[in-house]
């Protein structure tokens, strides 16, 4: 499997006219926040593949229409030569939840925004985002039962504590999140927050069985036992 994985800056090689040549053979596409839903949107409608999200701390103006019970973002189109009311955002939001794309056998999760540092949006004490990774566990211990394991990809926005995160408050990483590799044996856990000014930053780190990525900007991830046809991370222990 190859995804797309996105974060935080939008990417001049993903923004171009050149984008469905250059990236025609990924699979799926995975962000991990602070990025506007159009530039989602331009990544849909030009590859036609599954995206799916999380929010950051930042671009959180939609943020409500994915937490509440608000009406779904829409715009005007034409559909069979008439003016109509269509869905402008085709991407699957995970944020605190478990998916399973069934056509790719891939098993998605996702916890974003930060560590809270002020009053604002979609920001976490470290208790509050363990109590929110609990609601996820029975669909994790469901898809253990069901699939052969918990999950393939959680999908975050800031860093797990001590792995590629920061000192200063809003940068410093969750506990939380080693606590849900230890638990939950994710094959990669995705996430953005951390900016590498230096693109020759180590982007990696492991923990448990997990790789940790940060998808600043953009990444590609191969990765051929993940998807349909293969074994990967059955009946892990």
């Amino acid at each position: 499997m190859k995804i797309l994985c996105i974060a935080d800056e939008t990417d001049p090689l993903v923004y171009s006219k050149n984008i469905a040549s250059r990236y025609a053979d990924v699979d799926v596409v995975i962000a991990a926040g602070d990025l506007p839903l159009k530039y989602y949107e331009f990544i849909i409608s030009s590859l036609n593949k599954p995206l799916f999200f999380v929010f950051g701390n930042h671009n959180l103006e939609f943020l409500h229409q994915f937490t509440s019970n608000a009406q779904p973002i829409m715009q005007y189109g034409y559909t069979d030569g008439k003016m109509q009311v269509l869905p402008s955002f085709g991407g699957d939001y995970v944020d605190g939840k478990v998916l399973y794309y069934r056509k790719q056998d891939l098993i998605v999760a996702g916890l974003g925004g930060s560590m809270r540092y002020n009053k604002g949006k979609h920001q976490f004490t470290e208790q509050e985002m363990f109590f929110r990774m609990l609601k996820m566990a029975p669909r994790l211990l469901f898809n253990r039962v069901f699939h052969g394991r918990y999950v393939d990809i959680l999908v975050t926005h800031a860093a797990p504590l001590g792995l590629g995160d920061d000192t200063d408050r809003c940068h410093q990483g969750f506990s939380t999140f080693l606590t849900f590799m230890q638990w939950f044996k994710p094959r990669y856990l995705l996430h953005g927050h951390i900016h590498l000014h230096d693109m020759n930053a180590n982007r990696h780190h492991v923990y448990k069985q997990t790789q940790v990525i940060n998808i600043f900007q953009s990444y590609i991830l191969q990765d051929q036992k993940l998807g349909r046809g293969s074994k990967h991370g059955k009946n892990r222990d």
